[in-house]
C-alpha cells in the first residue's frame, strides 16, 4: 500500500571522523531534532551490513523524516529546533546528501 500525500526527506551524513563517539553525538542531536512538532515521523539509522552491488553503505548516519507536504518541509528548514541542530552538530560532518521525494 502506498502512503498518499507525504513528503519524504532522507539525509545521509558523512562524518569528519567516522568513529563511535562522533556517531553517537550526531545520533543524540538527531533525537533532539526528531522533537520538532512539524515532523510526522522520523527514523535515525546507520548502514546495514548488506553486501550487494546496488547498496551504498558509505555514509555514517541517515535521517529520514516524513512531512505532510513540501510546505511543511520548507517550514522545518527554518524551525528553531532544526537551526539549533545545525548549529550544534554541523562540525561533525564533512558531507551531507539529501534525497527528497513526493508521491508519484
Amino acid at each position: 500500500m502506498q502512503i498518499q500525500n507525504i513528503f519524504v526527506h532522507h539525509v545521509f551524513f558523512y562524518l569528519n571522523h567516522s568513529d563511535a563517539a562522533n556517531t553517537q553525538s550526531l545520533v543524540e542531536g538527531l533525537k533532539k531534532l526528531a522533537r520538532a512538532p512539524i515532523i510526522k515521523q522520523s527514523h535515525i539509522g546507520i548502514p546495514a551490513n548488506t553486501q550487494r552491488d546496488v547498496v551504498d553503505n558509505s555514509y555514517d548516519v541517515s535521517w529520514l523524516a516524513f512531512f505532510n507536504n513540501a510546505e511543511e518541509q520548507d517550514a522545518y528548514q527554518t524551525d528553531p529546533i532544526h537551526l539549533e541542530f545545525v548549529k550544534e552538530c554541523s562540525h561533525l560532518w564533512k558531507r551531507v546528501v539529501v534525497f527528497d521525494a513526493v508521491n508519484a
